[in-house]
């Protein structure tokens, strides 16, 4: 099954409902997929991002291969949807960096590793937006890492039966490929990551693990069009703003 969030187009308010073809499928009715808007597909309470989870990232950015998950955070107000646009701040560098998001289906703490497929709903994509200038004199990463539309998620979350793993993973800035791997070559496994998180912080429903990007990370420039394919769950496709825009409106 695939879960999304739109706008409805006839009140203008966001509506859930799941693909079906070139449909969307709610209890009420059905609308062309291409008639309406997509918003993210979940309204997380946080998104807990993992830090260096591929060897070859480590590497590429110079940094050690952390021996447990290495975590920081997204708030809410971080996350834009499908097709929204990624307003840059004021920096010099600031990077892209395709992941693979999982997404919590129940409030859940103390998680077992083998028993972490319990609370997944599914998997879908995200776009770590990075800050680099910032990052490297902020050690909480909270400028780096938490301003506005860092981070693009979608386009639909796919329940974990409809996947087979290991998946791969491509990133294209203006159709050229930067980044492409597989999850196969994650440091810390997706049941790690969760049983490690639950240890000391509950999860609600809809919260999101943003699992770390592979090599190929690069800069941004207004005017980019820039997007995260993830074999069997789709394209997160997001144009590039330069810092002098400011959103006004946004649909939640």
């Amino acid at each position: 099954m695939r879960h999304i969030r739109f706008v409805d187009p006839r009140s203008g308010e966001p509506r859930t409902g799941r693909i079906e073809g070139e449909w969307i499928g709610t209890h009420a009715q059905k609308q062309r997929l291409e008639d309406v808007e997509l918003l993210s597909p979940c309204v997380p309470s946080k998104i807990v991002c993992v830090g260096r989870n591929y060897v070859d990232h480590a590497t590429e950015l110079g940094n050690d291969v952390p021996t447990q998950p290495l975590l920081f955070l997204k708030p809410p107000s971080a996350v834009i949807g499908p097709g929204a646009a990624i307003v840059l701040p004021e920096s010099d560098t600031v990077h892209y960096e395709a992941e693979l998001a999982v997404v919590i289906g129940r409030r859940c703490r103390n998680v077992k590793a083998a028993e972490s497929a319990d609370v997944i709903l599914g998997y879908t994509c995200l776009n770590d937006i990075s800050d680099r200038m910032a990052q490297q004199w902020e050690t909480n990463w909270v400028r780096a890492k938490a301003f506005d539309t860092s981070a693009p998620l979608g386009p639909a979350i796919v329940s974990p039966e409809e996947l087979t793993f290991p998946l791969d993973i491509e990133l294209r800035l203006n159709g050229a490929v930067r980044q492409k791997a597989s999850t196969a070559d994650m440091i810390f496994s997706v049941p790690r990551l969760i049983e490690t998180i639950t240890s000391f912080m509950t999860l609600e429903p809809g919260d999101v693990i943003a699992t770390g990007t592979p090599a190929g990370v690069g800069a941004l420039s207004a005017g980019d069009l820039v997007e995260v394919e993830i074999q069997g769950i789709g394209t997160l496709r997001n144009p590039v703003l330069g810092p002098t825009f400011r959103e006004t409106k946004r649909s939640e």
